[in-house]
Formats: C-alpha cells, structure tokens, sequence
C-alpha cells in the first residue's frame, strides 16, 4: 500500500501571490521519486486558526506532511505555536537550536536580536533539524496518522536540509516502493504529432504514458510501476523513442540525467574538445546568451540586417540555403574551429513582429566532412520566434552530434 504525503506552504505571501511556490513543485518531485502518493498541496497564510485547522485535517488524513515556512523569528511565523495547540504539546526551549542560532550571528561577527530566542522554541516531541544554512531549525513530529516534517521557506535552506537530513529519515521510515518516470525530450515537434506517432504503440501493463510541453522541448512522460522488470523498462523506451525518431535530444531517468538541448549540445562539444563560430540573425543573440560560459564558443556574430548588408532585401525573398552554406564555409576557414552555423530566414519585419505570421529560418552547420542545412518555419509573437530561431539552429548542432542528420 503506497504512503499518502501532503505538502503544506504557510505565508501570506504565498497565498496573496507575491511569491510563487517554487518549495512545493520541488518537494514534490522530490516525494514522488520517493514511492509516496502526493494528494495535495495546501497554502495557508498567517493565520493562527487556520493553520491549528489545517494541521489537525492533515494528521487524520495523510502518512507524511512537509511543511515551509513560518519558522522565522517575527510575531507573523505562527508554525511552531499552532502545531503547539494543535498536538497538545507545549513549546519547550532546545538548547542546541539556540546555541547553534547564536554561533550563525557571532561568525558574521553581528548581535542576536533577543526576537531570534524564539525559534528555538520547539514542541515538546520533536526531533530537531538542524539548520546549518540559516537561523531556523526545523523539526519532525509524530502527529496521529501523520509525520510532520517543518523546513524554512527560504528554497536553498529548505533543499539542502531535506536532502542532507529529511529525504535519508523517511527512506529509513517508511516502506516506499518507488515509480521509475522517464522522460524523452524532444524539440521541433508537438504533443499532438507525438501522440499520433505513438497510436499504434500498446503500452505494457504498468506503464503511464503522459505529455508536458514546455517553451523550449515537449517531454514525454513514461511512468513504470515500482518492480517493473528492467529489460522490459529499456524496450519499452527504445520503442517509444524510435517511433517519435530524431526529435529526440535526451533521456532522463533510465540512467542520469542527460538535461537540456543546451547540456547535451554542450557535454559532446566539451568531450570531443570541438569549437564552434556563430553567425545569428532572427535570434538576434539569444543562442550566444543561452551558451553564455561555454568555452567551446569561439566567435559570435549578431546581424540584425543582413539582408541589406548582401543585398537579399528585407523580405529575403527566395531560397536562402545556398548563401547560408556559403556563409558557413566562410565563417569556419575565416576563425578556424570544427563548427560553423550560420542563421538566416525570411519575412519582412512586420512579419517577425505579427503573431500570427510565419517567418522561414535556413540553418547551415559548416563541419569538418561538409555543409548540413534545415530549413524550418518559426510561430508566435516576437520573443516566441526568437527563441525558437536560437532553439532550432542549435538543434541542427546537436543532430550533427548525434549522427542523426541525413
């Protein structure tokens, strides 16, 4: 039988909207991975009632509760009081969570406001977690049905001690039989198109096929049932990944994670010790910002108007692959690296700024056996072009990589 877990964010912030609860999407990555089945996420702001209410529902409900915020020092951070209430159990002072508060202000040589005294204050069954990023300690109780884990909202102190401290107790805790979720990224192609190249696929029993669309890839979702035979998991993946065929970039989850088009492209450049020039025009440097730090990146060069500049005509009417190849050749025998991949497209401007308008993008990759080229239509409004125009020259890189283009 498969553990029930909540997760419960306390902030007014939250609740109002002024800060977007990024602690609970990584939670619960985090309890899914696990083996537990998440039921809810609940947010509650600085309420006293509320959260004795909500605390009391949760206990009779739910096998494990994680718990953000609401461990600071000001009179607005209730955690601790109405968990208090709620169990029964009075506050009692932890030594060592004050000690430990007490040495975080002297190694930056501050004062303690006396007001810090306060989260040290602990009910009376918890296990501390100690807290070696911040000032608030969590802690972990036994509450009915449910163990109560509480962390600081602040998402780095939050992360390192679920991971260090949290995530070791509850594998230790309970009996979890984790799902295996694989994903397959692609880019260039959308979910409806996956799904029609898979309608002839009969999933194995055991197996959930699921969608996410993103603004850079389309992931799609494989969730194996815990147990699920290992060959049988690889087959399933190999027929999947055939099937929606070299849209694919990356496979997470069968082994580590392989990442984004950008990591990809970047792990087999840095390997194989390559180099690379760039020539952008209708993503108007967002591909050299997205390789911002990449050491395999030789040579940028952003042309806002090349279309004037060779004499092409703003609209650039007419098939550009044969001057985007020459370009290429050019720009690799002018910087002397492995790769060259040259941008260019067609469409007026009005056309690059209407939404409802289609611009033509021509790829050509200079490489050391020759010339590859794409030539691909880009949607949308203004940004949404751009940076499908960076996604889409950088996916014929990656292609090249792969040995997947033809």
């Amino acid at each position: 039988m498969r553990q029930i877990a909540e997760i419960f964010s306390q902030g007014e912030e939250i609740v109002c909207g002024q800060t977007v609860d990024s602690n609970a999407a990584w939670l619960s990555q985090q309890l899914v991975e696990l083996g537990f089945t998440l039921k809810r996420h609940t947010a509650v702001g600085d309420n006293l009632e509320d959260l004795i209410a909500l605390f009391t529902e949760i206990a009779e409900r739910a096998d494990c509760c994680i718990c953000t915020g609401g461990l600071g020092p000001t009179s607005d951070d209730l955690t601790a009081e109405a968990v208090s209430i709620a169990s029964g159990q009075p506050l009692q002072f932890d030594a060592q969570a004050f000690a430990d508060i007490e040495q975080y202000y002297a190694r930056r040589n501050r004062v303690m406001p006396e007001a810090n005294r306060k989260q040290a204050m602990l009910p009376q069954s918890a296990l501390r977690i100690d807290n070696a990023y911040g000032t608030a300690p969590g802690f972990a109780l036994q509450f009915n049905r449910c163990w109560f884990v509480f962390l600081p909202g602040v998402p780095s102190e939050m992360k390192n001690m679920f991971a260090s401290l949290v995530r070791p107790q509850l594998l230790q805790s309970f009996d979890l039989q984790p799902e295996c979720l694989v994903s397959l990224r692609s880019i260039g192609i959308g979910e409806s198109a996956i799904q029609q190249c898979l309608a002839d696929f009969d999933l194995p029993d055991g197996v959930q096929l699921g969608f996410r669309a993103a603004p850079d890839e389309v992931q799609t979702k494989l969730l194996f049932s815990s147990g699920f035979p290992e060959q049988e998991k690889h087959d399933c993946v190999t027929a999947v990944a055939d099937r929606i065929g070299d849209y694919v970039f990356a496979i997470d989850g069968l082994n580590e994670a392989q990442g984004d088009l950008l990591e990809v492209v970047a792990a087999e450049m840095s390997k194989k010790r390559y180099s690379l020039a760039l020539l952008e025009t209708a993503s108007q440097g967002q591909l050299a910002a997205k390789c911002l730090g990449c050491g395999w990146l030789r040579r940028v060069e952003v042309n806002l108007d090349w279309g004037r500049n060779t004499g092409a005509g703003e609209a650039g009417a007419g098939d550009l692959q044969p001057i985007a190849k020459v370009w290429a050749e050019q720009l690799k025998a002018r910087e002397q690296t492995d790769f060259a991949l040259v941008q260019l497209y067609s469409g007026s401007a009005a056309d690059y700024r209407d939404k409802d308008k289609a611009i033509v993008l021509y790829n050509a990759l200079a490489t050391p056996g020759g010339v590859v080229s794409t030539q691909l239509n880009a949607h949308g409004p203004l940004k949404h072009k751009q940076n499908q125009a960076a996604l889409l020259a950088l996916d014929l890189l990656r292609r090249y990589l792969q040995n997947k283009c033809h």
